[in-house]
């Protein structure tokens, strides 16, 4: 493949989970990788093992922005970007009651929804240039409705979908493309001590390969695997009063 052909992907959160199994998705597929992530050895790990040569490895906290931007220059020196991925995320259970889990709340929210614009940004002005490129953000079906005990998390990716439409519509005509995607319960790191049932459970490399597809077609929003997309519409039209009664008794996600 002609070098000039080559795929450029910048991906965050890739040293583990859906980062990663993206990271290898796109590193089958001939393209080279910015990958960012916070744990040095795993990150580096992942890099080693990737398919292809370039590949540039970033160790940081998608939260310090101005190293995040560093990461997204030298990326861009090399030459232009063609997908950016926004795949960092934490999650953990909060209650508004618990004064401790201030901190916890602004954590969530500053990785899962600052740091995503923080992101985007460095590359949107060469991709408005070059009129093509692709955004992706990741949600979750954990947006659609606020789960008990996971009142940041939930308001996170609720954020997500909103601030993805309207950069999606902001850049209309202008060659740059927003996707959202939205999984439901994948087999990560971060769903693995879940302490409740997860219907449609699904491995993260068959979530990593649906969604390059959902990329590559250009979807807007897509929910994945698709069984959760029906569960999310059903959520949505629910009544509030027969939502609250169903969710109260729902098992919830540990805190801290």
């Amino acid at each position: 493949m002609d070098a000039r052909d080559q795929q450029r992907v910048f991906i965050t959160g890739a040293s583990s989970g859906i980062g990663q199994a993206l990271a290898r998705q796109y590193a089958a597929r001939g393209a080279v990788l910015g990958l960012v992530g916070r744990r040095q050895d795993a990150l580096q790990a992942v890099c080693a093992s990737l398919p292809g040569q370039g590949h540039r490895a970033y160790v940081l906290d998608v939260r310090d922005r101005p190293a995040l931007q560093a990461a997204a220059q030298d990326f861009l020196s090399v030459g232009p970007v063609d997908c950016v991925i926004a795949s960092a995320g934490i999650s953990a259970g909060t209650l508004t009651d618990a004064p401790e889990d201030y901190e916890v709340f602004k954590a969530i929210l500053d990785t899962n929804v600052l740091a995503m614009m923080a992101t985007f940004q460095p590359f949107m002005d060469s991709m408005r240039v070059r009129r093509r490129g692709v955004l992706v953000g990741i949600g979750s079906v954990a947006g659609v409705r606020g789960l008990p005990g996971a009142g940041a998390y939930s308001a996170s990716k609720a954020a997500v979908r909103a601030y993805c439409e309207s950069l999606r519509v902001e850049l209309r005509g202008s060659g740059v493309q927003v996707v959202t995607l939205a999984p439901g319960f994948i087999a990560t790191p971060m769903t693995a001590h879940n302490p409740y049932r997860m219907p449609f459970l699904m491995p993260v490399d068959r979530f990593a390969e649906q969604a390059v597809r959902a990329i590559e077609a250009g979807d807007r929003y897509r929910v994945i695997p698709w069984p959760m997309a029906w569960v999310g519409r059903l959520l949505r039209v629910v009544p509030d009063a027969l939502y609250d009664a169903a969710a109260a008794g729902r098992k919830r996600k540990p805190r801290l």
